[in-house]
């Protein structure tokens, strides 16, 4: 029914007439908002929960599962606000994660305004409390500590004593351990340039200039390099080893623009005993002579991709691990592309061997060796098999053929993980670790210099070593930065971010 021709047809008066003519015109505007509104809403839904959001890497998701979450929250709150009959969603926090118990609790009591009955006025009894917790979080608080050193003199010795200055990392600086931790934490881990840290001090009219920031960065690496050239030590003594490099830029002031230079990443097997270790090593190039100078004397298992940079090494007592991931890489890249029916069987038959690793991941390593022997040795045999057999049918150049010969020219290495229950299947672990470094480099744009780089690689070695013995970095610097001035060097083990060598 068109009410607006039904209410002309009573003859009103005219004012009337157009008001009720403006509020059916915002109804059905509002209804035709909802309805838009409810579509929307519908439609982000549907590609975040489908298979619409699988068409994206993993890291790619990660990303776009953030906006994903933000538009449907707004949405829901503006569907709410557009309809009135619409009661809002509950909210309760059923199924929703606890809250931290080492978090402090700052309590806020809520009394009714009067303890009587608002009916019959006698006094109303405690029979329970009703709690409920939010999370909260205090910005970087600036505040200074006042050293007070009293002097006392003796007047028959004429002497004069006080407490000695206590040493710190930066003799006569104005920053605390807890400052330079923060800095360090910021630009390290948070990926904060130092720009940005100075923007956040002027916001509490606290001026740090970036020379200054730069001056501390300095003078920290430099106290730090003996505990990160031990970890490197400690390394060395493992006799499996993961090894990955990633470019980054550098500042090359000669010809005005920048270079490339490498950080080398060095991690500890997991599938040993002992403290995981992650070491970092800043070269100006990708030559191998630098990995073969920080491996110097090591002989043992290594796990690297295809890069020619690590061949020299194993002519010389070192043994070489493929990595499955690079191997199935090449076949999904392949079925990304076009779908292709031998990338399907061969990511069918290597995600075979990954589920027995699954099933061996709780087992030691005589279980997970025996396991291997007995489950995975025969699907590598008919892997290599049809590995062969298809080879023989596919043409040579193309994209299929490379994929296949990746996996057949390094099938001696893939396979090698099977001899021993403590050899790793992929160099995922120190991919996983350098991977941050990607995001650093976006935000820091280049490396000031060589001696920037090196001071750079022994903060993130042991920052990255303390993030994988599941250490609270911030915590463990500042600990070690308080100790660090005043530390025999017959001691040094005990500060290194070590779980298992923690008190």
């Amino acid at each position: 029914m068109d009410l607006a021709a039904e209410l002309v047809r009573f003859n009103p008066d005219p004012a009337l007439a157009e008001w009720v003519g403006k509020l059916l015109d915002k109804s059905k505007s509002d209804a035709i908002k909802i309805q838009a509104l409810t579509f929307e809403l519908a439609y982000y839904k549907r590609i975040r929960f489908t298979n619409k959001s699988e068409q994206f890497s993993a890291e790619q998701r990660e990303l776009f599962e953030e906006s994903w979450n933000a538009d449907t929250s707004a949405l829901e709150i503006e569907v709410e606000q557009s309809d009135s009959t619409l009661k809002p969603a509950k909210r309760a926090g059923a199924g929703r994660q606890p809250l931290p118990d080492h978090l402090a609790r700052i309590e806020h009591r809520h009394e009714p305004e009067s303890c009587t009955c608002g009916r019959c006025g006698l006094d109303l009894v405690k029979i329970g409390e009703d709690v409920s917790e939010q999370l909260d979080v205090e910005p970087a608080r600036f505040f200074v500590h006042r050293h007070i050193r009293p002097q006392y003199a003796c007047r028959s010795c004429e002497t004069i004593t006080a407490a000695p200055i206590p040493a710190a990392v930066i003799d006569g600086g104005m920053a605390a351990p807890g400052l330079l931790t923060w800095v360090m934490v910021s630009k390290f881990m948070d990926h904060l340039p130092l720009y940005r840290l100075e923007q956040i001090a002027a916001r509490s009219q606290v001026p740090l200039a970036r020379s200054t920031l730069a001056e501390w960065v300095g003078r920290v690496g430099v106290a730090l390099q003996p505990l990160s050239d031990r970890l490197a030590e400690l390394l060395l003594e493992r006799s499996v080893l993961h090894a990955d490099e990633t470019p980054v830029p550098q500042l090359d002031p000669g010809n005005g623009r920048a270079k490339k230079a490498y950080l080398w990443a060095y991690r500890s097997n997991d599938l040993e005993s002992g403290p995981p270790i992650l070491v970092f090593d800043y070269q100006p190039g990708r030559h191998g002579v630098h990995v073969r100078n920080f491996l110097e004397g090591w002989q043992g298992h290594l796990m690297v991709d295809d890069y020619a940079g690590y061949k020299a090494l194993f002519t010389q007592g070192v043994t070489e691990l493929g990595c499955l991931a690079h191997a199935r890489r090449k076949f999904f890249d392949l079925y990304a592309a076009n779908k292709s029916p031998v990338a399907a069987e061969a990511l069918r038959r290597i995600g075979e061997l990954y589920a027995v690793e699954r099933q061996a991941q709780e087992m030691d390593a005589t279980g997970r060796f025996q396991l291997r022997q007995v489950s995975a040795q025969p699907k590598l045999d008919e892997l290599r098999n049809w590995l062969t057999q298809t080879r023989i049918k596919v043409a040579d150049g193309g994209a299929t053929a490379k994929a296949l010969d990746y996996s057949i020219k390094r099938w001696p290495a893939l396979i090698r993980y099977v001899e021993s229950g403590a050899l790793p299947i992929d160099n995922n672990p120190v991919e996983n670790s350098i991977r941050p470094i990607a995001i650093g480099k976006k935000n820091w744009l280049f490396a000031g210099s060589e001696r920037a780089g090196k001071r750079a690689a022994a903060i993130q070695t042991l920052l990255g070593t303390a993030k994988l013995n599941d250490l609270d970095a911030h915590a463990w610097l500042k600990d070690t930065l308080e100790k660090l001035p005043a530390w025999p060097n017959s001691r040094i083990d005990e500060l290194l971010p070590l779980q298992a060598l923690l008190p």
